[in-house]
């Protein structure tokens, strides 16, 4: 078997657009999400095999159970790719909705970790792998309403530099990919379903798509062996910053 790529969130955005990258480039898949129907179309559409495993990340059983049940043909993951995540809500602090608080820190972060540690034992014993998390700018620059979405990012910003260091000493790499404005359905999960507010979001400029993120996640782990892209950010020409784009009218 070739190499073996895990992708959390693989099931639209992101997750589907680096799962057909790597699949193009050899990578055999395991393929993580809620929507079982989805995982089952993406796969039809990949030229290498894969692995379905549904669960979801906030709930720290089902992940230990989804991966317990891997045979052992899919247990050695050389590449975890911690994808899964979103935003929920944009409110000042004082008008924010404790259950979407409770949805971004427990996916955003509980998530991660719930992931990676079913993961890492593997690559520890195998000596080597590769971890990409997905940040976000938003984790590298706080902005007016993004509170506790920016701190979850903030923590996995905290979190590969952290994962990076402990696992130096394993041959493992950390790598943090931190995006800007990507045009995918975050915005209508944040907005919960407010198109108006969905379109103003990408508004007179031409945003990032997944497969831009989905091109460097397969640079990243494609890189020679002795190199490790430790993070990035990357952003749409038009944008400058988390709040600064130049539009046109």
């Amino acid at each position: 078997m070739n190499k073996i790529a895990c992708i959390t969130g693989a099931s639209s955005g992101i997750g589907w657009a680096t799962a057909k990258a790597l699949s193009a480039v050899g990578y055999q898949l395991v393929l993580c999400g809620r929507r079982l129907e989805r995982l089952e179309a993406l796969k039809k559409e990949l030229p290498t095999e894969s692995y379905l495993l549904t669960f979801d990340v906030q709930n720290r059983s089902e992940v230990e159970t989804a991966f317990q049940s891997l045979p052992e043909a899919w247990k050695s993951i050389d590449v975890l790719i911690n994808n899964a995540g979103n935003a929920h809500g944009m409110n000042a602090i004082q008008d924010g909705d404790p259950a979407d608080w409770d949805a971004m820190m427990h996916s955003n972060v509980d998530g991660l970790l719930y992931v990676s540690r079913m993961v890492i034992p593997g690559m520890i014993e195998r000596s080597g792998g590769h971890i990409v998390n997905l940040s976000s700018i938003a984790g590298k620059q706080v902005y007016p309403n993004g509170n506790v979405y920016c701190a979850s990012k903030a923590a996995v910003e905290a979190l590969s530099q952290g994962m990076r260091q402990d696992l130096n000493v394993h041959g493992i790499k950390v790598s943090n990919v931190a995006p800007g404005a990507v045009n995918t359905d975050f915005s209508a999960i944040r907005f919960k379903g407010d198109q108006q507010k969905v379109d103003a979001v990408y508004a007179g400029y031409e945003p990032l798509v997944a497969e831009d993120i989905a091109d460097l996640i397969r640079y990243i782990i494609t890189a020679p062996a002795h190199v490790n892209i430790a993070d990035v950010t990357i952003l749409p020409k038009a944008q400058a910053s988390a709040t600064q784009m130049l539009r046109k009218n």
